[in-house]
């Protein structure tokens, strides 16, 4: 892991309480974000996904380690990070337009109200809302209040987002058009992201890399999976690639064979999993097996059949 990383996770650890044996709900969590990466945390309930989270947005605090953003330590809320959440949060007395507008206003109070609503409209139009600015959230879908809440945070240009499962709630048909419509605006914007999903398919559609979290009590980020299929992947297209199901796979027999006791044999940083065409560190000349691993701490590599 790099020291000169955008984000750094060192060591995080939670527990809800001090008395003798009780086990944290996660410990040595480590994991670096580099900038516009798009990143995906997948686990089961209960292993401190949404606490991680939280912890990332200074909406909660960590029992032990740090986390430093941009070469500063993160010690609460900040305009920085822009966080959506599975129930989009709006303020249903508020338009659309107010609603984002009142985001705006807490970045940059002395903004005139043209500007203001000027600013508000660029990100209303890149969520494909205009023409809905004077409704109230009551008067919007599911799918609609989750792309004004999604508009809201790209509206204070954090320097990372953070998604908590935004489209859980969402059916199959709008989830899918909102899930390319991230992906077109995080193209255009170079944003950073951190995102939680049980969705394993909407985790290779959009992120980069793939976190894969033991299950609780003391949950571990287990392994990191390199998605290795083109930027360009769409729905449509997705599930054409080779690397497709083989990815999916191994995300899969995590979730279902290895996450349960993962724990008791991962005791140090994460695995770092990679898929053709990249070859992560240590496996150079290595080419008998497409796809393989490279264990942490230990060297000994292993291959993935």
């Amino acid at each position: 892991m790099s020291s000169h990383s955008f984000l750094q996770v060192r060591q995080l650890r939670k527990s809800y309480s001090d008395a003798p044996g009780t086990k944290p709900v996660f410990h040595a969590v480590n994991f670096d974000i580099e900038k516009g990466e798009f990143i995906c945390i997948i686990g089961h309930s209960g292993c401190g996904k949404s606490t991680i989270l939280n912890i990332l947005a200074g909406l909660d605090e960590a029992s032990g380690g740090t986390v430093i953003m941009d070469a500063r330590e993160v010690a609460g809320p900040s305009l920085d990070r822009g966080v959506v959440f599975q129930s989009h949060a709006l303020m249903p007395w508020l338009t659309v337009l107010k609603n984002i507008a009142f985001a705006v206003k807490s970045r940059w109070p002395n903004l005139n109200e043209e500007k203001i609503k000027a600013h508000c409209q660029k990100y209303i139009d890149l969520v494909r809302l205009t023409g809905n600015e004077q409704k109230k959230p009551s008067q919007l879908s599911g799918g609609m209040k989750q792309r004004v809440g999604i508009a809201r945070a790209f509206a204070i240009e954090p320097k990372m987002l953070l998604l908590d499962e935004p489209f859980g709630a969402l059916d199959a048909l709008t989830r899918g058009t909102i899930q390319d419509e991230l992906l077109s605006i995080c193209a255009k914007t170079q944003q950073t992201v951190f995102m939680i999903t049980h969705d394993v398919d909407e985790a290779i559609l959009l992120a980069d890399k793939i976190m894969l979290m033991s299950n609780g009590p003391e949950a571990r980020i287990a392994e990191i999976v390199v998605n290795t299929l083109p930027k360009t992947r769409t729905r449509a297209d997705i599930h054409h690639h080779p690397q497709f199901y083989k990815i999916r796979n191994h995300l899969v027999d995590f979730l279902v064979n290895r996450s349960k006791t993962v724990q008791q044999t991962f005791v140090s940083d994460p695995n770092l999993i990679a898929f053709p065409p990249q070859v992560m560190p240590g496996l150079e000349g290595n080419t008998a097996d497409p796809v393989a691993v490279n264990k942490v701490p230990s060297p000994v590599l292993k291959q993935i059949k």
